[in-house]
């Protein structure tokens, strides 16, 4: 399969060349998927999908325009290059528009040492509706489960290939694998829900599915009776299930998009410390078998670590050729492209530096505040960083749990947030954003 996307991204190029076009980049990417879901011990639903999507992007000077098909056919491939072209010679100039040097591109890759793609091929339907159904019966075995509101497991795996008139001409597949559940807890306007799912590359490096219905029903069972706090300013530990997501403001504000428009909250903090002094955030697209990881980048440059903030401060943006060109500086080959789109700059895999102590120590270190374990809408100002979210949790006395809380907002600026950060030492290893637990001084409690 691999080899025929990478004669559809060549037959794409020469259209694009015979259609007048000065300069062109193709993705042709194919996947397929299964997906099936219980309820009740009974089969609900199961989905399979196949699918292919095409981009050409072509460039007529300093102008650029992109096109995309689910169409393989010829006739296609040639529409989609005459139309591409049609558009760019429409466009307006963009200066910073082009294609890689060719002495940027990457050199002798390895794919294969990050191990993207699992070498046992796909469970068959049958084993995912087992696993579907041991993940419900375990959660609703767990004592004050009343119901269990979904049951779900899934594979896919998609084939990717990306080529250029520059020479680059390079591909790769991905395999992956789901297994979740949601339980619920109590009846009418006293229902409580919560969940577990766990993802992998690999089918051999799931847990089992036992576990994962068990632990979604445990976390049901403690959302019941949940209330709403006291207003106030309290500690709050953003719980592993969702501190990466704080952290990924801070990647939203280092993006070079915003950055070159200005629109950032961190645009003028180029080495200026941005969390505490003793946390770094190093991003690593080469780890073995994580889904985030990638050989290359949407536009053929080699990826690589690198800190992004080291001793707490801010070393680069995330930028991709385009972006660089705007801040006058080099891509960090962060470049992600969809059919649809040209080249826009994205993490891979990133992880922060861990801290000394467990969550139950981190819990004891803040005596009395909330431990957040959802969160939910979010009103953040790009460009002042003020924050604003929903969130539901445990709230915490004398360092051990006391009751579960629902239906308040959290409140609170992210330069000042991020720099009163104590992480915890339980990132989960397999998880593209290997983030902890996170205790955070003096946010705005809005509850009762």
């Amino acid at each position: 399969m691999q080899q025929d996307l990478e004669a559809l991204t060549a037959a794409l190029l020469h259209a694009a060349r015979a259609a007048g076009a000065e300069a062109a980049d193709a993705l042709a990417v194919t996947g397929q998927s299964i997906s099936i879901d219980v309820r009740e011990g009974a089969l609900e639903q199961a989905e399979r999908a196949e699918a292919i999507d095409l981009g050409l992007r072509v460039l007529i000077g300093r102008r650029q325009a992109c096109v995309s098909a689910s169409d393989a056919r010829r006739q296609t491939l040639e529409t989609m290059a005459e139309r591409a072209v049609a558009m760019a010679r429409e466009a307006p100039e963009d200066p910073h528009a082009g294609l890689a040097d060719p002495g940027q591109l990457v050199r002798d890759l390895d794919i294969a040492a990050l191990e993207l793609d699992d070498p046992e091929g796909d469970p068959a339907p049958a084993a995912l509706e087992a696993e579907a159904r041991a993940a419900e019966a375990a959660a609703q075995a767990v004592a004050g489960v009343s119901q269990v509101q979904s049951a779900s497991a899934a594979q896919g795996r998609q084939v990717m290939h990306l080529a250029a008139t520059n020479g680059f001409s390079g591909g790769y597949a991905r395999s992956s694998r789901m297994t979740s559940c949601v339980a619920i807890t109590g009846e009418g306007t006293a229902m409580e829900r919560d969940g577990y799912g766990e993802s992998r590359v690999h089918q051999a490096d799931m847990p089992g599915a036992s576990e994962i219905g068990r632990i979604a029903g445990e976390r049901a069972v403690a959302r019941a009776g949940a209330r709403r706090p006291k207003t106030g300013a309290w500690p709050v530990i953003y719980d592993e299930r969702i501190a990466a997501g704080l952290i990924g403001h801070l990647l939203a504000a280092v993006n070079g998009t915003a950055v070159a428009r200005g629109a950032s909250w961190l645009r003028d903090a180029m080495g200026e410390p941005v969390l505490p002094a003793g946390l770094t955030l190093t991003e690593d697209p080469h780890r073995r078998r994580i889904g985030g990881s990638r050989p290359f980048d949407g536009e053929g440059l080699a990826t690589a670590r690198r800190d992004i903030v080291r001793g707490g401060v801010l070393q680069g943006w995330v930028l991709d050729l385009a972006t660089a060109r705007k801040l006058g500086l080099e891509s960090t080959a962060n470049a992600a492209r969809s059919a649809a789109a040209p080249p826009s700059p994205s993490v891979s895999n990133i992880a922060l530096t861990q801290g000394a102590q467990g969550l139950d120590g981190l819990m004891r270190e803040m005596g009395t505040g909330f431990l957040v374990t959802s969160l939910m809408g979010a009103s953040i100002n790009p460009t002042t960083g003020d924050y604003s979210r929903g969130a539901s949790g445990v709230w915490v006395e004398n360092g051990e749990v006391a009751y579960p809380v629902n239906e308040c907002t959290l409140a609170g600026n992210l330069r000042d947030m991020l720099m009163r950060l104590t992480p915890a030492n339980d990132a989960r290893a397999h998880r593209s954003h290997m983030v902890p637990s996170l205790l955070v001084e003096g946010l705005t409690l809005a509850g009762e």
